[in-house]
């Protein structure tokens, strides 16, 4: 690894936005041939600083250098020119077209006025052969694996002929196989000489494929170390500025009577196709119960059908001893049903709505907020500011809009609102989504808090880790049906092999 000149350098970079300094005079450089990690958690400023490399923003005071020599990279088209490639979280790939299509969408090889088909599936597959891909340069994209699809957005930087790649949360949407094959992919593709940045909030992950690693806090560089001698609990207290629990913490309960239970259920997604498929199982008082998957395998439906937003086609559900199969949204949340939704945006907040309006969106109406019809202001602030307190939400008071929190502050919000009704079955769905390791324990520890307190818990996640430190009982979901069903003893290896389809031993 070259000790010289680094192939990237960012100097002095700040950018502010209304009321926040997201970078606050960040250095950062990336030497020939290393995994660079970026750490940080949500708002500290990650994002901003990579959208200013990928010409996405422009930064109000900085500069970038590129081999030693200034570059001003004003759009992704000239970040790209320069060599640099980014991997989004959300792959920006066109589902009907094939993988080479794909790939060389914007530059495509031409034979006169049109698309040298031949050439493209050449060079598509000369690349993938290059880097032990594993690909069909003929298939879609929308009938490949989310794995494979990620591969396919590397292969369009690599095409483009990248030698810097900025992989953006690389493994949030892949199992455990998967991000073992990714991280040997990174190993080709450092060896062939790229150099990579790697934005991840999973502290074992960066330890294992980075060489050094960088930590960013509420916009400031707080160092940049070598991986030797790092380790988890201090990655983490670099991180939040203080020492997080990074294990949960749970007492034996005794399980109670059943809460939640749902017979032969098969639910129609909007495509018209049954996205589950005759899913039984129950949740007992005092008991965490997660259902784990690759997504995309029925999860969001199902929720959905135990939430009052969308009806089965066949099956019941059951709630404390009544049948809601045909409730309403409004009736599970009468009944007892919490639900903190997978997508906080689309269906957990009213993004223009203050916190205090987003805290009583389901109970406005009833005392002690109302009463004969009249809503009672101040007591709906009271209660936001005890709430907002109590979750250590930051980043504002009552009277503040939601849009203007970071996505953690947004999720406690959502968490609030759902446990201080008191709920007797909370449904959590992907609850630490893109969340930071501070506000992930936050999250974690409430979820037990329930559950030591007699409430069924049902957690759908696709983080493994997550599932196999909360869990009681663990279901694994395939293709709309439970595959297996395993105890928190089960070994990650175990259950991705049952989340793609394998036959493991279920225990």
């Amino acid at each position: 690894m070259a000790d010289d000149i680094p192939v990237l350098e960012l100097r002095g970079i700040t950018k502010r936005f209304p009321g926040i300094v997201a970078n606050d005079h960040v250095d950062f450089d990336l030497r020939d041939g290393e995994v660079h990690a970026l750490l940080g958690e949500n708002g500290a400023g990650k994002s901003t600083l990579m959208n200013i490399l990928y010409g996405l923003y422009k930064p109000d005071e900085g500069e970038v250098f590129l081999n030693g020599k200034r570059a001003d990279i004003d759009s992704p088209h000239a970040a790209i020119a320069a060599g640099i490639g980014m991997v989004h979280q959300h792959f920006m790939l066109i589902p009907v077209m094939t993988v080479a299509e794909n790939i060389v969408l914007a530059a495509e090889p031409t034979k006169g006025p049109l698309l040298d088909t031949n050439a493209a599936e050449a060079k598509v597959r000369e690349l993938a052969e290059r880097f032990k891909f594993h690909i069909d340069p003929h298939a879609r994209v929308e009938d490949i694996t989310v794995g494979q699809q990620q591969r396919v957005e590397i292969l369009k930087a690599l095409y483009r002929n990248a030698d810097i790649l900025i992989l953006d949360e690389p493994t949030a949407v892949l199992t455990p196989q998967e991000a073992v094959e990714l991280f040997e992919i990174l190993k080709e593709l450092v060896a062939g000489g790229m150099s990579v940045i790697f934005i991840s909030h999973k502290l074992n992950e960066v330890l294992e494929i980075a060489d050094r690693i960088t930590v960013l806090r509420r916009g400031k560089k707080v160092d940049t170390i070598d991986r030797e001698g790092a380790t988890e609990a201090s990655l983490a207290r670099m991180m939040v500025g203080r020492d997080v629990l990074l294990t949960v913490e749970k007492r034996a309960t005794t399980k109670g009577d059943s809460l939640l239970r749902v017979e032969d259920l098969h639910v129609i997604d909007d495509r018209g196709l049954e996205a589950v498929r005759g899913v039984g199982f129950d949740v007992r008082a005092g008991e965490i119960v997660a259902i784990a998957g690759v997504d995309g395998n029925g999860q969001t439906e199902l929720i959905d059908a135990l939430t009052g937003l969308r009806h089965p086609s066949q099956g019941r559900i059951v709630v404390a001893g009544r049948e809601l199969t045909r409730a309403s949204a409004h009736e599970f949340l009468q009944e007892g049903v919490g639900h903190i939704p997978e997508d906080r945006h689309r269906r957990g907040l009213v993004l223009e709505f203050s916190l205090a309006e987003n805290l009583v969106l389901h109970d406005y109406a009833k005392a002690p907020f109302a009463k004969r019809g009249f809503l009672n202001p101040g007591r709906v602030v009271d209660s936001a500011r005890t709430l907002l307190k109590e979750f250590d939400v930051r980043g504002g008071g009552p009277a503040t809009p939601a849009s203007a929190l970071s996505g953690g502050n947004q999720q406690k919000v959502v968490i609030a609102r759902e446990v201080a009704r008191d709920p007797r079955v909370l449904i959590a769905a992907q609850p630490t989504r893109g969340l930071d390791v501070g506000a992930i324990e936050f999250v974690h520890r409430r979820l037990v808090e329930q559950r030591d307190e007699g409430k069924a818990v049902l957690l759908v996640s696709l983080e493994l880790e997550e599932v196999l430190s909360l869990a009681d009982r663990i279901l694994v979901i395939y293709e709309g049906s439970i595959a297996g069903e395993f105890g928190p003893d089960a070994s990650e290896e175990e259950l991705g092999i049952a989340m793609t389809g394998g036959k493991v031993a279920a225990r």
